[in-house]
């Protein structure tokens, strides 16, 4: 169907001529190979330079190509050490400098650490975790059984135990044995906590 619109007139289905760029780049490098270079491969871990291999070639090269020849033992754990972090200087958190941000920045209010993240604050609050210990599920319930909290002191411990252990001792209560079960809970418990240094 002809179209007499003069905007169609021009448009082909299939160009004259071949328009894909030809490939008069240079020879492969390879010794004794005459076809043309289409890839790159790095020359070494030194050098910023390439070879220029053909398809072929560049696979060969490729499959014996070894990063770490001629480099020493310690030079080779150093680099892999340093390619865990993309050869990028590191540092503990809060070991460097203290920064303070420009005044005027709203919420900070003029400080650049305000939840001491970086600096000192960081430092104490790595002290503090290092110095508190493990509490132990038996530890939690045997401060439930005296009624006290996991930060109690050993001489709050022994005050409780000595004001529970009157409280419910059957002497105390003219003889009625109906709390000696809790008696003993909480004796169990004074004993377990001295156990761990905190009787």
């Amino acid at each position: 169907m002809k179209n007499p619109s003069s905007i169609f007139d021009s448009i082909r289905v299939k160009p004259d001529k071949d328009r894909r760029l030809k490939n008069d780049g240079p020879a492969c490098q390879w010794p004794g190979c005459k076809e043309k270079a289409t890839n790159k491969a790095p020359k070494g871990p030194n050098s910023s330079g390439y070879w220029q291999y053909c398809l072929k070639h560049a696979r060969d090269y490729n499959q014996n190509y070894n990063f770490f020849a001629g480099m020493a033992d310690d030079a080779v754990l150093a680099y892999q050490k340093d390619a865990l972090t993309g050869h990028r200087p590191t540092w503990k958190m809060g070991t460097g400098k203290k920064t303070r941000a420009k005044p005027g920045l709203g919420a900070l209010g003029g400080e650049g650490d305000p939840f001491g993240l970086f600096g000192d604050g960081a430092r104490a609050e790595q002290k503090a975790k290092v110095e508190t210990r493990v509490i132990r599920n038996a530890e939690r319930k045997a401060f439930e059984a005296l009624s006290l909290e996991v930060s109690a002191t050993p001489a709050q411990v022994s005050a409780r135990y000595k004001d529970l252990v009157k409280r419910h001792h059957p002497d105390a209560n003219g003889g009625d044995r109906s709390t000696e079960d809790r008696l003993i809970e909480i004796i169990q418990a004074y004993k377990y906590l001295k156990s761990v240094g905190m009787g």
